[in-house]
């Protein structure tokens, strides 16, 4: 079982094990999966902040790489949104079976390519009730949208023109509770001072109302 500070764990996801890091809340009573991008893993410093702010608020964290290393080295497997949705899938299965996981709500937090296979997996699941979408790709999960039941939020940087132009026809096609939030002058990666900070509010902010 992990502690308060975290501990590795082994998800099994068909023939593959993919390592993650799970962290339990405290008495909480929400726990966030994160999907990260593509070329990244489950040591984003990005997705890594953005956890530690989840984990103030009282809500535990899971970080895990959708690939193995042998699968990441193969350029196309970064894009390959249905492998990916696969193993967010498989996750949250696995969280599902764990005694001391099984009873907390779950919500997805989803970086660029990760976003698409979160949205994805939350369409095809009832038991996701929040997404949060960082600077998505979330027209890679077009054809999905219209099934997400999961209280929505895309967040996506005022200078990140084309990924907004996306993100905002993608919107028009959620059925679900759902908001978007341009957080002026930031790029993809929300690098700016301050950017990520607020990126790291909104989500535990979404997540708090609607996992807690």
């Amino acid at each position: 079982m992990a502690d308060q500070d975290g501990s590795r764990v082994s998800i099994p996801a068909g023939s593959a094990t993919l390592d993650g890091e799970l962290h339990l809340p405290d008495g909480g009573s929400g726990l966030v999966v994160f999907a990260h991008g593509s070329g990244s893993s489950r040591h984003s410093p990005r997705n890594q902040y953005v956890a530690s702010v989840l984990r103030e608020r009282g809500l535990g964290t899971l970080l895990f790489d959708l690939l193995t290393e042998a699968e990441d080295r193969a350029y196309e497997n970064r894009f390959d949104i249905d492998r990916l949705t696969d193993r967010l899938d498989a996750a949250t299965g696995w969280l599902r079976e764990r005694e001391d996981t099984a009873p907390l709500a779950v919500g997805y937090f989803g970086s660029s390519t990760g976003a698409a296979a979160a949205l994805r997996a939350a369409a095809a699941r009832e038991d996701v009730g929040a997404v949060v979408s960082r600077g998505g790709r979330v027209d890679l999960a077009s054809a999905q949208l219209p099934d997400v039941t999961a209280a929505t939020l895309f967040v996506v940087g005022g200078a990140d023109t084309q990924v907004l132009e996306l993100n905002r026809e993608a919107y028009e096609r959620l059925a679900c509770e759902k908001e978007l939030v341009v957080v002026e002058g930031a790029g993809h990666l929300f690098e700016g001072e301050g950017e990520l900070e607020r990126v790291a509010e909104l989500a535990a902010d979404w997540f708090g109302d609607h996992l807690v």
